[in-house]
């Protein structure tokens, strides 16, 4: 008998494995994402250059494919999917942005198998590409929270962290290393992380590293001025949306891309590998891979195998909600509407309503943007607006307008759909 390759599985039952993709599906298409895909085949240099070489994954965990004789062409299988979609969107000249997209499938990692550690694995990655406002980062963390409420995962915890810019990141690790220095007893792996790629000394799970590493000092105690308040709005945006989430001084992710905000997602029912979500905004991957001008995004990765775990002891239970439409657009005229904007998205998307924020542009291009989408309706928040505590309605076919309080924005709404049906 030939059996299976060691860190990979059979799915005999694919039944929660697509209602799990369903439902993800449907949930983004509530915050307008579009679904792509990209190749398992990928140049191995695209991971070197965006994960960074002296990460584990590079320099450990890739399993590369050995080119025939007649070519040099180094190829591999992807280990995640981030770096491809923002090669994608580079090779394919995107110049549609945020670019709000998703994709799932299996990525490969030469590891030591364990409970939801495979070496063939699965995930969904969700991006978007080219927008830089703080106010995207709650919103994106929001919505994985809400994605997750909705698969009745009630048992999580969110982590969150900040590393600041490159500069910052700069700083710190000279900070570091400082610290690093005057301490006794580190082991040989975190020895050589500092030398190479010191801030993943916080991953170590060496008890006598750990016990050390409680004094280390924090980056977010280095920030500059700039990411210091974008840490602040952070903070208070996920406050004002009730997003629960903890701080964890040494969440720093693994890959070199990463800055400013990082979170994860996790659970203990899950074992040692208890984190289902993670990531955070990676601002110079895009021009990294090849682009003439940086463009500033977010994304995260949900381990599907993962997830599987947290949701087959609610398999009989677990419901999938039908998809919306039409798609409504919020319009907030500077950052002082932003809070508001967010708050209004958050009611809609309780209803069921099909909601895009666009947090950056001049109003023109948010028109414009609005119209490309194909909105029904453009919410639009000035200052008389916020001071009124109302929003303008505009149909979008019709180019007619109606004030509308802001407690009467979901029933005024749900009426429109009624009556178009």
């Amino acid at each position: 008998m030939i059996s299976r390759v060691k860190g990979t599985q059979d799915f005999l039952d694919m039944t929660l494995f697509n209602v799990l993709i369903k439902s993800t599906k449907e949930h983004l298409a509530f915050h307008n994402f579009i679904e792509i895909q990209t190749p398992l085949l990928e140049h191995l240099d695209l991971f070197q250059r965006s994960l960074g070489e002296h990460t584990e994954v590079v320099s450990k965990e890739m399993f590369i494919i050995e080119p025939r004789q007649e070519s040099s062409e180094r190829i591999c299988l992807r280990p995640e999917i981030t770096a491809s979609i923002a090669r994608a969107f580079v090779e394919n000249g995107i110049q549609n942005i945020p670019w709000k997209v998703f994709t799932y499938g299996p990525c490969f990692r030469y590891e030591r198998p364990q409970k939801g550690r495979y070496r063939q694995f699965h995930q969904i990655s969700i991006e978007v590409i080219g927008a830089s406002s703080v106010s995207q980062d709650v919103q994106f963390i929001a919505m994985l929270n809400a994605l997750f409420a909705t698969m009745c995962i009630d048992d999580f915890v969110l982590a969150i962290n900040f590393l600041g810019c490159s500069d910052d990141r700069v700083n710190f690790i000279h900070v570091l290393k400082k610290f690093l220095d005057a301490q006794s007893g580190i082991c040989r792996q975190c020895l050589e992380r500092k030398e190479h790629n010191v801030m993943r000394i916080f991953d170590c799970k060496n008890v006598d590293c750990q016990t050390i590493y409680k004094d280390a000092p924090h980056i977010v105690d280095h920030l500059c001025e700039c990411c210091m308040q974008e840490w602040q709005q952070l903070q208070r945006q996920l406050s004002l949306l009730s997003v629960t989430y903890v701080y964890q001084p040494t969440l720093v992710r693994g890959l070199d891309y990463y800055n400013k905000t990082v979170f994860e997602f996790m659970s203990n029912a899950l074992g040692a590998q208890n984190t289902f979500c993670g990531g955070g905004r990676y601002n110079k991957l895009v021009k990294e891979i090849g682009a003439k001008e940086d463009q500033p995004s977010i994304g995260a990765a949900l381990g599907i195998e993962r997830l599987m775990l947290l949701l087959e002891p609610l398999k009989e239970t677990f419901v999938v909600e039908d998809e919306i439409d039409p798609l409504y657009v919020i319009i907030p005229m500077t950052n002082a509407q932003h809070d508001m904007a967010l708050c209004i998205a958050q009611d809609m998307q309780k209803y069921g309503l099909c909601v895009d924020v666009l947090f950056e542009g001049s109003v023109k291009s948010m028109f414009r943007k609005a119209n490309k989408l194909g909105a029904a309706f453009a919410l639009i928040i000035g200052e008389d607006e916020q001071r009124d505590d109302c929003v303008v309605v505009k149909d979008m076919s019709a180019g007619s307008e109606q004030k509308i309080k802001k407690e009467e924005i979901v029933d005024f709404l749900l009426q429109q759909e009624s009556c178009s049906i």
